[in-house]
């Protein structure tokens, strides 16, 4: 999903909003409230010193809606964010980006549970397909299926290596009747789906 989520953080519009709740002795929204933005974003939960802080809930202009913690006006913590095509991210944030551990569920209907960092998958994770019903479960860089991992289908499975999403260098395939094949992949020059790999899209096989 393409839409960052970030709120309208500047100070002098945050100023115009029309505000109402809890304030400290110097004027400051501080407790509970909720802000009506100028750019029609709202948010409802807790403020201190002026500041989103805590637990609250903003709902964009364009029907995206932020549930969780904030810190300094940033999302952080616990939250779950819900995108206007239908997907879902719920888990952790740090300074208002996806990091730590958790779930995000496409519009699609796939789904992706593991570590993020920057926004991106990111660490150990699984990304279930589901329109066939295979998953990868294994090591993300920056976003890509990158080191090792397993892609498993309904019955077999492919060990190895992973590069940009792809299967690259050594590795086997295990049959679920116990039959196993080695072998390697070559990368080449080819079309390439970023969904799922297959015979047709894949780097080239070469069996031992």
């Amino acid at each position: 999903m393409s839409f960052s989520g970030s709120e309208d953080l500047n100070e002098e519009l945050s100023k115009l909003a029309n505000y109402e709740g809890d304030r400290n002795d110097a004027g400051q929204r501080h407790g509970v409230g909720r802000s009506v933005l100028p750019n029609g974003d709202i948010y409802q939960g807790r403020y201190e010193h002026g500041e989103r802080h805590g637990q609250g809930t903003y709902r964009f202009k364009n029907g995206a809606v932020y549930v969780g913690e904030y810190f300094k006006n940033l999302k952080h913590g616990q939250g779950t964010f819900y995108y206007p095509d239908g997907s879902k991210y719920e888990g952790s944030w740090v300074n208002d980006l996806r990091q730590g551990r958790g779930v995000y569920t496409y519009s699609n209907g796939d789904t992706y549970e593991g570590e993020w960092l920057n926004h991106f998958r990111h660490g150990q994770g699984v990304y279930h397909y589901h329109l066939t019903g295979s998953k990868y479960v294994g090591s993300w860089v920056n976003g890509n299926m990158q080191s090792a991992g397993e892609y498993i289908h309904a019955n077999h499975k492919y060990q190895g290596n992973f590069f940009n999403n792809k299967p690259d260098g050594p590795g086997k395939f295990v049959f679920d009747f116990g039959c196993e094949q080695h072998g390697e992949f070559q990368q080449f020059q080819q079309n390439f789906s970023d969904d799922e790999w297959d015979e047709t899209g894949a780097p080239r096989w070469f069996p031992r």
